[in-house]
């Protein structure tokens, strides 16, 4: 009996063996996987030895400067200039003055761009101390008398010369109000009258004058080149 049972046992097993040919194949992927874990073990126990040596470097394209464009050379900010030292400093180095020169900054000087020198107006000219003012005193069939209103704002005396003109007219007489006499004498289409002693200062003289065959309205009247006021 005991011999019996241990055939049947092993003919069991084979008979499964056989019978299921999946639980071989199993077995060998078990055995190769094992295996490969092994292996992969191994190599990493190798690596850092043979990783610890770089490698050469990829290639690199060469790298050419851009040209420079007229934007970006205009907003290049100034270099710094090298110190004795042989460091970069962004403040300018300091020029030293040349013995023999000055160091005051030149004066400028007028240039053509519109800038004006400033050139005072002369002084007005002072107006006559003697001065004249005409009016018409009396008018006739054949002529009139005039007058000329003779003044001295200095405060001093003062002589004077007046001179009248009318167109196509003819001087009959000429005299002095109330004071002493002068001195006239006919011009064409006019007269002129001379002073005679000097007028005080502030006071004031009537020429007065009868005139024939002109208008009442002198062509010019003038007392020390002074026009009159008419």
């Amino acid at each position: 009996m005991p011999g019996t049972r241990r055939t049947s046992i092993r003919s069991y097993g084979t008979t499964a063996i056989a019978s299921s040919p999946w639980i071989v194949v199993s077995v060998g992927v078990v055995v190769m996987v094992v295996l490969l874990a092994i292996a992969l073990g191994t190599y990493r126990g190798r690596g850092p030895a043979f990783d610890a040596q770089p490698g050469p470097p990829p290639p690199t394209a060469a790298l050419a400067d851009p040209a420079p464009s007229a934007t970006s050379s205009a907003t290049r900010s100034p270099q710094a200039s090298p110190t004795p030292s042989g460091r970069a400093t962004g403040r300018p180095t300091p020029q030293r003055p040349t013995p023999g020169r000055s160091s005051r900054p030149p004066s400028p000087t007028p240039s053509g761009s519109g800038d004006a020198l400033l050139v005072e107006p002369p002084p007005p000219s002072a107006a006559p101390s003697v001065s004249g003012r005409y009016r018409v005193v009396a008018s006739y069939a054949t002529g009139f008398v005039g007058e000329v209103l003779v003044s001295n704002a200095s405060s001093t005396g003062r002589g004077w010369t007046a001179r009248l003109t009318f167109p196509g007219g003819r001087l009959d007489s000429a005299w002095v109000e109330g004071a002493a006499q002068g001195t006239a004498r006919r011009i064409d289409d006019g007269f002129t009258y001379h002073s005679g002693p000097d007028l005080p200062g502030g006071a004031s003289a009537a020429l007065r004058f009868y005139v024939q065959g002109a208008q009442s309205r002198p062509a010019s009247c003038t007392v020390d080149n002074g026009a009159c006021r008419l």
